[in-house]
């Protein structure tokens, strides 16, 4: 069985409701969680596929979006905490990677490259200053542990926020009946078919290249369904793979799959 710890398994859900990349669009989100509130059910699963944060303008925004909207599920009689599941996208993984950029071999290059790839939003939302990082990069580990401390600080003292990072998970999973369904998998952006599901590393969030050439179930899963796009050819749905990205962050719309438990997609929602 996949390590807990890194993997959610769904149990038996009566629908399951995958958010794609919102990439801090606190508006979108909220719209989507008005239209999609009112219909969640007890029995109901609610993913989030990662990339909730980055890019867009209001990242503390959206993390309170999310937790407020767990809570208003939560009052649901019958729903539980595991219902509702947040997934490592490659935004959230470049945060936990910069609060620890004091020991990066390069940190000047890490930080560079993480801003050309929209971490500069998440920095910004916590107080931090990308000249001021660059700077401490290049002054040496003690600057820098300083600067990354005073992010880690900004994070604690956002309530919600830090429980939210630290329950992250790498994908999540509906496993199959080997009868009628083939289960189901939830990841952020990529997979590679050719290893096994513990040991795909990086390929969750950097490996979505060749995603929409699935043409084939992975490992007992029928179908594997995704959040973000890095080619940003739209939402797309495929026999064995299904992307949810609408260009969120990037000038295009929020979407959302209800899917059944045998992996069909019972509606669209785009906001």
């Amino acid at each position: 069985m996949p390590d807990s710890e890194k993997f959610t398994q769904l149990g038996r859900p009566r629908r399951l409701w995958a958010v794609g990349a919102v990439h801090g669009e606190a508006d979108r989100l909220a719209a989507l969680h008005d239209d999609i509130g009112g219909r969640f059910r007890p029995g109901d699963r609610l993913i989030y596929l990662g990339n909730m944060i980055g890019r867009g303008p209001a990242v503390r925004a959206v993390i309170d979006e999310l937790l407020a909207f767990r809570r208003a599920v939560l009052a649901l009689r019958g729903v539980i905490a595991s219902d509702v599941v947040y997934l490592r996208g490659g935004q959230e993984e470049m945060w936990q990677k910069l609060l620890q950029l004091q020991f990066a071999p390069n940190p000047a290059e890490v930080l560079h490259w993480m801003l050309q790839q929209g971490v500069d939003t998440t920095l910004l939302a916590y107080g931090g200053d990308a000249a001021l990082g660059l700077s401490a990069a290049r002054d040496g580990a003690v600057s820098l542990s300083r600067w990354t401390g005073q992010l880690r600080a900004a994070q604690r003292t956002s309530p919600g926020h830090d429980n939210l990072f630290s329950a992250l998970r790498r994908a999540a999973y509906l496993d199959g009946d080997g009868v009628t369904t083939a289960g189901l998998l939830f990841v952020s952006a990529g997979l590679d078919v050719s290893r096994p599901l513990g040991a795909q590393g990086d390929s969750f969030w950097w490996g979505g290249a060749a995603f929409n050439r699935i043409e084939a179930p992975y490992g007992g899963f029928g179908r594997v369904v995704r959040g973000y796009d890095p080619g940003h050819g739209g939402p797309q749905v495929g026999a064995h793979a299904v992307t949810l990205d609408g260009g969120c962050g990037f000038g295009g719309r929020l979407l959302c799959g209800c899917f059944a438990p045998d992996g069909a997609l019972l509606e669209l929602v785009e906001v």
